[in-house]
C-alpha cells in the first residue's frame, strides 16, 4: 500500500525471515544505539533486538523500495502486533511480564498487543508513522480487534524525575477499574508520590510526553495503575489500553480512508 506522496514507501506484513531480520536490525539501531538500551553479548554480536515473541507475532513494516539490495529489504519503520488468540497458544503477551492483565481476561472480544514500534532516524517526518498506523487500522478491521494494549515508555528509570509525567497520566488518563491492568506487585512503582505535583508541573509534563504516547492518548488511550522500571531498555513503562470503540472518529477517517494525519505522531 504505497503512500501517494511517498511512492517509494510500501506498507506490508513481514512475509519472510529476511524482512523480520531487517526489522530486528532497525530495532537494535533505534533502541540500543540511539536510546541507550543495554545489550547482552548475543545482541552485541548480532546487532539484533530479538525475543521469543518475534516468532509468533505479526510484523507490520514500512519498506523503502528505493533502498536495499537483493534480498535485504530496507525496513524503515516497524510495529510488532500479537493477537490474544495467538498469544494464548504461545505463553501469553509480552506486556504480562510487567502488568497483571487479569482484568481483561473476561472479555470476549479480540485483544491485540502493540509493541516494538520504531522509525529510522532519517524517516521521522511523519509519513512512515502514518503508514504504520494505517496498517494497524487495517489489521484491527480485519481481525475485529476490541482492545489494543501494550507497554508505553517514558525515557529513563528515575521515577522521581518522571513523577510529574506519571502523575499527569494517572490523574488525567487512568482507565476505568474494569479496564485497568496493574503493575505486577514485585515491580510496582507508584505513579503519584509525595509531595503531590502541582498543576503547572503536570501540564508541562503532559506537553513533553513522548510523541507516540501522546498519539495514543489523543486517540483515546488510557493507562493502567502503576509503572514498571525496565533497566534493559532504559525506560519506565505504563500499560496503555485503548478500546477500539473509543478511537475518535477523526482517527478512523485518517487511517481507514488514508487521509493525511498529524505528523507529530512520528516517534
Amino acid at each position: 500500500m504505497p503512500l501517494a506522496r511517498k511512492p517509494e514507501l510500501a506498507l506490508t506484513l513481514a512475509r519472510s525471515p529476511a524482512e523480520i531480520d531487517a526489522a530486528q536490525a532497525l530495532r537494535f539501531e533505534v533502541f540500543y544505539d540511539e536510546m541507550g538500551a543495554h545489550a547482552d553479548n548475543e545482541q552485541l554480536r548480532t546487532r539484533r533486538d530479538r525475543d521469543r515473541f518475534d516468532e509468533v507475532a505479526d510484523h507490520i513494516l514500512v519498506i523503502d523500495r528505493s533502498r536495499g539490495s537483493g534480498r535485504i529489504p530496507a525496513v524503515v519503520g516497524c510495529y510488532r502486533v500479537l493477537r490474544r488468540t495467538v498469544a494464548a497458544r504461545h505463553g501469553g503477551f509480552y506486556t504480562a511480564g510487567e502488568f497483571d492483565l487479569t482484568v481483561l481476561s473476561w472479555r470476549d472480544d479480540e485483544i491485540m498487543e502493540l509493541g516494538r514500534a520504531c522509525v529510522h532516524r532519517d524517516y521521522r517526518s511523519g509519513a512512515v508513522m502514518q503508514l504504520l498506523w494505517r496498517g494497524i487500522a487495517d489489521y484491527v478491521e480485519q481481525f475485529e480487534i476490541g482492545i489494543l494494549l501494550g507497554c508505553a515508555s517514558l525515557p529513563g528509570t528515575d521515577p522521581d524525575r518522571l513523577r510529574p509525567a506519571l502523575t499527569y497520566l494517572h490523574e488525567r488518563h487512568l482507565a476505568p477499574i474494569e479496564l485497568r491492568p496493574r503493575a505486577l506487585p514485585e515491580r510496582f512503582v507508584p505513579m503519584v508520590g509525595e509531595p503531590p505535583c502541582n498543576a503547572g508541573a503536570m501540564r508541562r509534563a503532559g506537553r513533553e510526553l513522548p510523541a507516540l504516547l501522546r498519539a495514543y492518548l489523543r486517540a483515546g488511550g488510557m493507562v493502567g495503575d502503576g509503572a514498571v522500571l525496565d533497566p534493559q531498555f532504559n525506560t519506565t513503562d505504563v500499560c496503555m489500553v485503548l478500546p477500539t470503540d473509543r478511537i475518535r472518529q477523526r482517527y478512523r477517517r485518517h487511517y481507514l480512508r488514508g487521509d493525511k494525519v498529524d505528523e507529530s505522531v512520528a516517534v
